[in-house]
């Protein structure tokens, strides 16, 4: 079984909407941990987006990456470039690390309809990197 690690600044947002799709795609193939270089708790906006695709994410907590330490990562998924610019270092010799900078959904202000399509554009980003990265990663 692979060990993945989804990277993030706070493991509120981004990182726990990975961190719910590679969960629910991966089938058994990897077990999926997320963290942040901080941690700033679940965001309610990813949490109600992630159910209006059917995945509940309400049990994740938001962790720090050095909680995960002496874990043999397969491989790092970093979801935002101030989480690559800024993450400690993780020593992982075989990890293969993958970074994609995500459009985030929690920085954007307004009426509640302008910050949904904002959580609906990050999601579905989200879901075609996650569904991607499986395909091609762990179902070879």
């Amino acid at each position: 079984m692979k060990n993945i690690l989804v990277l993030c600044t706070g493991n509120s947002c981004r990182s726990q909407m990975a961190h719910g799709y590679l969960e629910s795609y991966q089938k058994d193939l990897a077990k999926i941990y997320s963290a942040g270089i901080e941690t700033h708790g679940l965001n309610p906006g990813a949490v109600a987006i992630m159910k209006e695709d059917g995945i509940d994410i309400t049990h994740h907590t938001s962790n720090h990456v050095d909680e995960y330490q002496g874990i043999p990562w397969d491989y790092i998924i970093t979801v935002c470039d101030h989480a690559k610019e800024n993450c400690p270092f993780i020593p992982a010799d075989k990890a293969e690390r993958i970074h994609h900078n995500f459009f985030d959904p929690s920085k954007v202000e307004g009426t509640e309809a302008v910050k949904h399509t904002a959580f609906l554009k990050a999601r579905n980003e989200i879901k075609e990197f996650c569904e991607t990265f499986i395909k091609e990663e762990l179902v070879n």
